[in-house]
């Protein structure tokens, strides 16, 4: 396995250049999450006459699952990246500046793309001194809830996989950094509508109405409480009202308004919490005012988990390989943010780890999601090279396992 680690490294070293090609030509065709038509095409037709099985429209749109069979005996891994843009102009001076108006790849997804499907075509070529089978799950629409990976794993196509790995690049470290968390590492969230219908009437005459707007100013004041007396305070929880729809006259008493919002939590416990008590809230507000309320309730994505015996064996993975373009393997922060990769590692072990790309000479870097965002590409081959270690040394330590 020693000597397929070093040839895996040199292809991936020799085919950095396809990589850059591949993302920028992704990044100058960017697709909204379940449109992404074209893109799954461009990644699909990559594939085809090779020697895997290719599944194409997997899940609830374009996602697309690549099986290939090593030549031994093994566990099976899944390695997965996202390939969905989204709907910010970009405001970036490149040439590969995307080409359409108002659409554009600015969480890295075309990294993420590119890196896994060079590797990808590499594990392919020496898939006969593989012990296992590695399944590339290219996921579609990660950004907009319900999200791809859910319909995925319902589909079934983690039934026979024994570990996931995934990863995100992220402007808070320089390229050739790679960063982990064990356990909660990403948020879950969930979204919610509340419609106030009351009785409308004139400004002069409140004795003979019932105000939606009083009662819903009330509601965005109790609901702030959920996170500052019924969550643990070692736990992270976020209310965020985004929206509040009362427009009116300013002389009529509104008889409905609505209100949308964001709702944040680090780990199940804390989903329960915030989700029980923002009921109760609704309750308590019909009751105080004597509206009707119509609550729309949605969690999108879970917490993400990373399991911690699958994570430190990443860290240590990649804490021993001695290669130039991974300096430095450290822990980071849990991150605020969501990612529906956490459907995935609910269902089978996972880890989600993280890879620095913040542009050479940059002191302050525009964060995922800006207009601005940009990667130093050199991390795409830290991307590559980093799982092809993890894979490697994973389907290494299953073959000592079972040869003692």
């Amino acid at each position: 396995m020693i000597l397929v680690i070093d040839q895996l490294m040199k292809m991936l070293e020799e085919r950095e250049e396809e990589m850059i090609k591949i993302r920028r030509y992704l990044h100058q065709n960017p697709e909204l999450s379940f449109k992404e038509e074209k893109t799954a095409a461009y990644i699909a037709d990559f594939y085809r006459g090779k020697a895997v099985d290719l599944i194409t429209n997997a899940g609830n749109g374009y996602g697309i699952v690549v099986t290939i069979e090593g030549g031994n005996p093994g566990k099976t891994v899944a390695l997965r990246a996202d390939f969905d843009a989204l709907p910010i102009k970009e405001e970036l001076n490149v040439p590969f500046k995307s080409k359409k108006e108002g659409i554009m790849h600015a969480c890295g997804h075309d990294a993420h793309t590119a890196y896994l499907m060079v590797l990808a075509d590499c594990l392919i070529q020496l898939k006969d001194k593989i012990y296992g089978t590695v399944k590339i799950i290219h996921q579609h629409a990660e950004e907009e809830p319900p999200g791809g990976a859910k319909s995925i794993v319902e589909e079934g196509f983690l039934d026979d996989v024994h570990a996931i790995f995934g990863i995100h690049v992220l402007p808070i470290a320089p390229a050739g950094t790679v960063g982990y968390h064990s356990g909660y590492s990403f948020n879950g969230r969930a979204y919610f509508k509340l419609r106030v219908q009351a009785s409308g009437g004139h400004g002069s005459s409140p004795h003979k109405a019932n105000d939606a707007i009083v009662a819903g100013a009330y509601f965005v004041t109790a609901i702030q409480t959920v996170v500052s007396r019924r969550v643990d305070p070692f736990n992270a929880g976020v209310v965020t009202i985004g929206s509040f729809d009362g427009k009116g006259s300013f002389n009529v008493i509104k008889d409905s308004i609505e209100i949308e919002g964001d709702i944040r939590y680090s780990n199940d416990e804390t989903k329960d919490v915030m989700n029980r008590e923002i009921h109760r809230i609704v309750n308590g507000v019909e009751e105080l005012f004597g509206v009707s309320c119509e609550l729309t309730y949605e969690p999108d994505y879970p917490p993400l988990y990373n399991d911690p015996e699958l994570t430190k064996f990443v860290a240590n993975t990649l804490t021993s390989v001695v290669d130039r373009d991974i300096i430095e393997v450290k822990e980071f922060p849990k991150m605020a943010p969501s990612d529906d990769f956490a459907y995935y590692s609910e269902k089978v072990p996972g880890c989600y780890f993280y890879i620095g790309c913040t542009p050479k000479g940059t002191e302050e870097p525009y964060f995922n999601h800006h207009p601005k965002f940009d990667i130093d590409e050199g991390s795409m081959l830290v991307a590559a090279k980093s799982v092809g270690y993890v894979v490697c040394h994973y389907f290494n330590k299953e073959e000592n396992k079972n040869s003692r």
